[in-house]
C-alpha cells in the first residue's frame, strides 16, 4: 500500500524506526494535497509552514534517541470545528470567519502531546448541521469516489482527506451520525464514543461551553487499530474534572471473532434502506457465521423503537436549535402552541423539539432512560448489533433548503432526515457505534455498517471492526489519478 494509506500507528513506527523522517512523510502529504485537493476540497484550512517546523522538531528528537509518544511525527488533519492556535474556527457560518482560536482545543493538545502535529482543518457543513460538507466560506467538498456526490456531514471533509490520502488520522463530531456517515460514505472508519467519554473542550465556537447533551466528539481513521489508539489520546476528564474521577474504559469483551455474539438487523420500516444495503447487511452475517460467530438476524432489544425514535427527534431538536435567535424562536413557539397535543408529525416534532421545556425535557430523559436499560439488558446476550449506517450510499450534491430535500430509496422518495433512525440508535442511548468499511456497491460507492455496543464497551465495538477487516479484508481506497 502507498504510503499516504497506511495507518498512523504503522507512520510512527516507520519514523522511530528511521525507515522514514517525519519532515519527508509530512512534505510528501502536503504534495498530494496539493496535487489532488483541488477538486475534492477537503483541506480548507492549510498550515503547511508550521507542520514541517513540527516535522523538523520530531526528526530531531529521533536523532536524539528521545523517548517518542505513540504518534511521534505523525502528520493529521482535524475537522474545521476544532480550535487550533491561530486559526479560523467558524463551523462554516460566515458570521464566524473571523473568530480565530487563542490557543489550542484539549483534543489537539492531546494529539500534541501524543507526537502527532497538524497540517490543516478539514471541512463542514453550516453549523455542523447536514448530512453535506459545505459552506459560503469554503465551498463543497467532493467524494474523493466521485466528486458528484458528497462525503457526508458534518465530518465530511475529515473523511473525504482520509479516503484521499491527504492525512493519517482524523478527529469528528457526531450528534446525528456526523463522525460516521462519512465514515460511510467514503468507505473508511469512524467512531462514535460513549456520551461524555470524550471532552468537547476546544470543539466550539464559544470558550467554555458546557458539555451538550447527545453530541460526541470522536476519531476517524484508515484502520480500526488507529480509532483504538486516537480515543485512548482523545478519552478522559478535563483538567477540573480530574481531580475527582478517572475513565477506566474496559477492554474489548472478546479477543477472537469467532468468539462474539452478533445480532444482524438490516432494515426496517420506520427507515428503509435500499435493497443493496440490507443485502450486504446480511452478507456480512452471513461472512460471520463463516467464521464461526454466532449470529442473530432477529435479536433486538424490547423496546417500541418508534417512540424511542420520537424521543430522540424531540431531544435532538432541543439541542441542534439552542442557538436559535429569539425572534425565530417565538415564531417556532407560536406554531408548538398551536399543535394538537397527539401531532406527532415531522413538522411537529421539530416545533415541539425546538420549544421543549425544562419540564417536558425531563420527562422526555425519563422516557430516554428506559431505552437505555432496555439497551444494558439486550448488551447482556449480545456483544454486537449490526446495523445500516444510512439508507443509500452516498448521495449527489443537493443544495436546496433542507425542508426540501428527499433522497430516493430504491426509487422510492424519501425524507432527507428519515434515514437519521439508523445513527440515531446509539447516539440517543449515549452508546458506541463504530463503522467500519464493508467493500464497495455495484456502482463502486463504499458500504459502511456500524457495530453498535453496550454502554462503555467502545473498545468491544472497535476491536469487532478490526478483527472483520483482518478476516474479509474490506478496506479499499480509490484511485484519483
Amino acid at each position: 500500500m502507498d504510503i499516504h494509506y497506511l495507518p498512523a500507528h504503522v507512520l510512527a513506527d516507520k519514523i522511530k524506526d528511521k525507515e522514514i523522517s517525519s519532515l519527508e512523510l509530512t512534505q510528501h502529504y502536503i504534495s498530494r494535497i496539493e496535487k489532488y485537493d483541488g477538486d475534492i476540497n477537503s483541506v480548507v484550512v492549510k498550515i503547511f509552514e508550521e507542520a514541517i517546523e513540527s516535522a523538523k522538531h520530531a526528526d530531531e528528537a529521533v536523532s536524539k534517541n528521545q523517548d517518542l509518544n505513540v504518534l511521534h511525527g505523525v502528520p493529521m488533519t482535524i475537522k474545521e470545528s476544532y480550535n487550533i492556535k491561530g486559526q479560523s474556527t467558524s463551523w462554516g457560518i460566515p458570521d464566524f470567519k473571523a473568530n480565530v482560536a487563542k490557543n489550542d482545543g484539549l483534543a489537539v493538545e492531546r494529539f500534541k502531546t501524543a507526537g502527532a502535529h497538524f497540517l490543516g482543518k478539514t471541512n463542514v457543513p453550516i453549523n455542523l448541521a447536514d448530512f453535506q460538507s459545505y459552506n459560503e466560506i469554503y465551498g463543497t467538498t467532493g467524494n474523493p469516489w466521485d466528486i458528484n456526490t458528497t462525503p457526508g456531514g458534518s465530518s465530511g471533509g475529515s473523511a473525504a482527506a482520509l479516503a484521499a490520502g491527504f492525512t493519517s488520522l482524523e478527529a469528528g463530531s457526531d450528534i446525528g451520525g456526523s463522525i460516521r456517515n462519512p465514515a460511510h460514505y467514503c468507505g473508511v472508519f469512524g467512531h462514535k464514543p460513549s456520551h461524555g467519554i470524550i471532552p468537547s473542550s476546544g470543539h466550539e465556537l464559544i470558550p467554555n461551553v458546557p458539555e451538550p447533551d447527545l453530541s460526541v466528539c470522536g476519531p476517524l481513521a484508515r484502520s480500526a487499530r488507529d480509532l483504538e489508539i486516537a480515543l485512548d489520546i482523545m478519552a478522559g476528564p478535563i483538567e477540573r474534572e480530574s481531580r475527582g474521577w478517572q475513565l477506566n474504559l474496559p477492554q474489548s469483551r472478546r479477543s477472537t471473532l469467532k468468539d462474539f455474539k452478533v445480532a444482524v438487523w438490516c432494515n426496517d420500516e420506520i427507515a428503509p434502506v435500499s435493497k443493496e444495503i440490507a443485502e450486504r447487511c446480511e452478507e456480512v452475517g452471513k461472512n460471520l457465521e463463516s467464521a464461526g460467530v454466532s449470529v442473530s438476524y432477529t435479536a433486538k432489544p424490547g423496546h417500541d423503537f418508534l417512540k424511542s425514535e420520537i424521543n430522540y427527534q424531540l431531544l435532538l431538536q432541543s439541542v441542534m436549535q439552542s442557538g436559535m435567535s429569539e425572534d425565530e424562536f417565538k415564531k417556532i413557539e407560536t406554531i408548538a402552541n398551536n399543535l394538537e397535543p397527539n401531532d406527532l408529525s415531522v413538522d411537529a416534532l421539530l416545533a415541539k423539539g425546538t420549544v421543549l421545556s425544562h419540564r417536558n425535557w425531563i420527562r422526555q430523559n425519563y422516557a430516554r432512560e428506559q431505552t437505555k436499560i432496555s439497551w444494558e439488558n439486550f448488551f447482556k446476550e449480545w456483544d454486537i448489533l449490526i446495523c445500516p449506517q444510512l439508507a443509500t450510499t452516498a448521495i449527489e450534491h443537493d443544495h436546496r433548503k433542507i425542508s426540501e430535500r428527499t433522497i430516493m430509496v430504491d426509487n422510492e422518495e424519501q425524507r432527507y432526515f428519515q434515514q437519521i433512525f439508523w445513527p440515531g440508535l446509539a447516539v440517543n442511548a449515549h452508546l458506541p457505534s463504530t463503522v467500519f468499511p464493508t467493500g464497495l456497491s455495484k456502482s463502486g460507492m463504499p458500504i459502511g455498517l456500524q457495530a453498535v455496543g453496550g454502554a462503555y464497551e467502545d473498545k468491544t465495538t472497535i476491536k469487532f471492526a478490526e478483527l472483520y477487516e483482518q478476516e474479509f479484508k474490506a478496506f479499499v481506497v480509490p484511485n484519483l489519478d
